[in-house]
């Protein structure tokens, strides 16, 4: 039995506003790849991963709800960040 996982990283952009985001690489289809792929490269990485595909909408909704925090300012170091994370991620 496989257990399907989704790619994922959060990033911080080093430019502009200087906002993390998220891309979930599994996801990316030939229109955006290549665009989405140098964003996060370009990027300091924070947290990368995979998801559980069977939990990835309620682990998507966790990854929004820490991006909201980050991008408000609220000090999350990526150990804090995989605790929160830790019931979706497969490892």
């Amino acid at each position: 039995m496989t257990v399907e996982k989704l790619m994922f990283e959060i990033y911080r952009e080093r430019e502009f506003n200087r906002a993390f985001r998220v891309v979930y690489y599994s996801e990316l289809n030939e229109h955006n790849r290549e665009f989405e792929i140098n964003r996060a490269m370009a990027g300091e990485s924070y947290f990368d991963g995979y998801l559980l595909d069977k939990s990835k909408d309620a682990a998507k909704s966790a990854i929004d709800a820490l991006l909201h925090r980050l991008n408000a300012g609220d000090a999350v170091d990526a150990t804090a960040a995989r605790a929160e994370l830790q019931s979706y991620l497969a490892e």
